[in-house]
């Protein structure tokens, strides 16, 4: 363990590296919502709106099963191999979409790139938690998911920028990947290896202790059926959230009746909201605990997804709407930085990944609810009803999740408090 903590002796690189890992996912979030319309109006390869929603789905299907799988692989081989490894599938998979020739070939490479993509988040909030000081692993989960949505906003700037009338669509994957293709040769260089999972890996040695054969298992053993059920509940909850609104409240506003220049504008400022939120919320649950700042977050998020049903002035509209997604994208990230104080270090990486794996199906969820409301002509108001409805069940989860009676931040298995 020393010779490996020596080869990385400045540990101030885990941030800025993860940071930007995270921003690629951000990037994917609003990549296809640019793309395909220009590939529909094309119509290119002969795509349709079926087809369009395949590709999308099935790219989050890889990130489900990514998420999943790599999670676990994290508590075998460590975080540091399993990054690189994610970053540069991800990247060299979406370099490869600016080349495809059909709308299977678009779909196969969402799928692959997905599968690294779906490794990166967790694995890079396992190692901001295990890097971070003492008492301070919140807000290191809530500021690395800043990058979240700063590549949501640059994306969507990008577009803007890039596409113009549609005929360059393809330099959004090759100006994607670039980040990643650079940073993996960067982590190979400076990321170093999570210090509690050195830790881990040492004490076995020394104390011949065997590797726990399933760190699945381990999910659900020392008390922790319950918090890690309820997780997954409001993982997938919160995930239905960010991704619904995401994708369709640009569309929620024109049907309410605002100009199509003011839904995105008003989407722009949703992912304002979430960085701005995320920077409060990490102090608030290092002070606090991740549990009642959850808990706060999702019930005030709830309240104002009710109010947007409310027609508004357009001042107050943006306002609401930047409110909204300082509570309710910031939320689903205090979970993150919750299952990080709840497992111990030997099965942090699989409860991550199982709990953000979970929560993508959350993501297919989301859109496909309201795009069905707004297929029968209810988006609105019923759609922010739906919305409100879903972050009240979050935090009905999360109080579902109890108490820790201990901080698994010094590894301790969670014992969950009979007190709600």
């Amino acid at each position: 363990m020393c010779s490996e903590l020596a080869g990385h002796p400045n540990r101030s690189a885990v941030f800025p590296l993860c940071w930007t890992a995270v921003m690629l996912d951000g990037f994917d979030l609003v990549v296809l919502g640019t793309v395909i319309p220009v590939l529909l109006k094309g119509q290119v390869w002969g795509i349709t709106p079926a087809s369009g929603t395949f590709v999308a789905t099935i790219g989050l299907v890889g990130m489900t099963t990514g998420a999943v799988a790599i999670g676990v692989i994290t508590d075998y081989i460590g975080r540091r191999r399993v990054m690189i490894l994610a970053v540069t599938l991800f990247c060299s998979c979406t370099l490869l979409c600016a080349f495809a020739t059909s709308i299977a070939m678009f779909g196969l490479f969402r799928f692959v790139a997905g599968l690294g993509l779906g490794g990166c988040l967790p694995t890079a909030i396992t190692l901001v938690q295990e890097s971070a000081r003492r008492g301070r692993s919140s807000s290191a989960t809530t500021f690395v998911m800043t990058g979240y949505h700063v590549g949501a906003v640059l994306t969507a700037v990008l577009g803007l920028l890039v596409m113009g009338d549609g005929g360059a669509w393809r330099w959004m994957f090759v100006i994607g990947a670039a980040p990643g293709l650079l940073l993996a040769p960067l982590m190979i260089r400076f990321l170093p290896e999570s210090e509690a999972f050195l830790q881990r890996k040492a004490s076995g040695t020394v104390t011949g202790e065997p590797e726990r054969a399933n760190p699945v298992a381990e999910l659900f053993g020392d008390g922790l059926v319950r918090p890690t059920l309820a997780f997954w509940g409001t993982s997938f909850l919160g995930l239905v959230l960010v991704y619904g609104l995401n994708t369709w409240l640009p569309q929620l506003m024109i049907v309410a009746g605002y100009p199509l220049h003011q839904g995105l504008g008003l989407l722009l400022t949703l992912n304002g909201g979430a960085i701005a939120g995320m920077i409060v919320a990490g102090p608030v649950a290092n002070r606090f605990g991740p549990r009642a700042a959850a808990l706060t977050w999702f019930g005030a998020g709830a309240v104002l997804l009710a109010a947007l049903s409310v027609p508004l002035a357009a001042a107050p509209l943006y306002i609401m709407v930047f409110l909204t997604g300082a509570f309710v994208f910031s939320a689903q990230t205090l979970i993150f930085a919750y299952v990080g104080r709840v497992y111990p270090a030997r099965s942090r990486g699989t409860g991550l990944g199982w709990t953000a794996g979970i929560g993508r199906i959350g993501a297919i969820a989301g859109p496909l609810i309201i795009g069905a409301l707004l297929t029968g002509r209810h988006g609105y108001p019923w759609g922010f009803y739906t919305f409100a409805a879903v972050a009240a069940l979050a935090v009905a989860a999360t109080l579902t999740i109890g108490r820790p009676k201990d901080n698994a931040e010094d590894s301790r298995p969670f014992r969950a408090s009979a007190r709600p």
